[in-house]
């Protein structure tokens, strides 16, 4: 966050699952005296909390509201289906949604694929977050459909998971106001979408440079040699080619004539 008085620095938000560590090391790297804060959010808070002021931008998951935001789309994970370790879907690759369909799939209240319920038979009761929906499952009381991340986030050694088909897929964006893009923020901006630390893209040079750039540039079409020289070489050959002198500046003694 910035301010006319408060030294400068960036707030990153970033949901469950979503793993900004690489971005967080690059920015270290080229912008090591501004330092960069990271605040977890949850996926139902995140478009609001960057639209309230709250961080400078948000990794979040999409789908969104995106009034007053804008957002870049960064990339398509994969859904998976949890199971228990001993579940028949354990000794397949990949499943499909049909695959489910006579099994318990629990849909909690935080979920965030988009879709009206998930496949399967639903729950009497749906849980309040997703890591109580992994509880219930290794409980062995329904299965559960999430992105890969959140999979991985909250593993279990009782618990695997497949690659599922015909279900909804979640994509992760960075998000920011739409009336607050920023030199910092034009910074990350370039750094997750893998811009080099040489490239000007967004960037106006500074007056100091634009002036040298002015001044390296030749007034006509050839390059401008220093002063003297020139003039030096052109009388030079102007003598040579009017007087056929020699090189040097001593005149011999004249021949006599028989």
């Amino acid at each position: 966050m910035t301010g006319p008085d408060v030294s400068p620095s960036f707030t990153l938000a970033y949901v469950p699952g979503v793993t900004p560590s690489k971005w967080v090391r690059i920015w270290n790297e080229r912008s090591p005296g501004v330092p960069l804060e990271l605040v977890q959010t949850t996926a139902a808070e995140a478009a609001a909390l960057v639209r309230d002021g709250g961080a400078d931008a948000v990794l979040l998951r999409l789908p969104i509201d995106r009034t007053g935001l804008h957002a870049i789309p960064l990339y398509t994970e994969t859904s998976v289906v949890v199971v228990p370790k001993d579940h028949l879907v354990a000794t397949a690759e990949e499943v499909s949604a049909d695959d489910i369909a006579d099994d318990v799939v629990l849909h909690p209240l935080d979920d965030i694929l988009d879709w009206e319920r998930p496949p399967g038979k639903p729950a009497l009761e749906r849980p309040a977050t997703t890591a109580d929906a992994i509880e219930l499952v290794a409980a062995g009381v329904g299965l559960l459909v999430v992105p890969q991340s959140l999979a991985r986030l909250h593993h279990r050694r009782d618990l695997t998971f497949r690659p599922i088909s015909g279900t909804p897929e979640s994509g992760v964006a960075l998000s920011w106001p739409e009336d607050e893009t920023t030199d910092l923020m034009e910074q990350f901006i370039g750094i997750v979408r893998g811009r080099t630390v040489n490239s000007t893209r967004g960037r106006q040079p500074a007056p100091e440079q634009a002036k040298q750039v002015k001044s390296k540039r030749p007034e006509s079409g050839g390059r401008k040699p220093p002063a003297g020289k020139a003039a030096g070489r052109s009388a030079g050959g102007a003598r040579q080619r009017g007087s056929g002198a020699p090189k040097g500046g001593k005149r011999g003694k004249p021949r006599r004539r028989s």
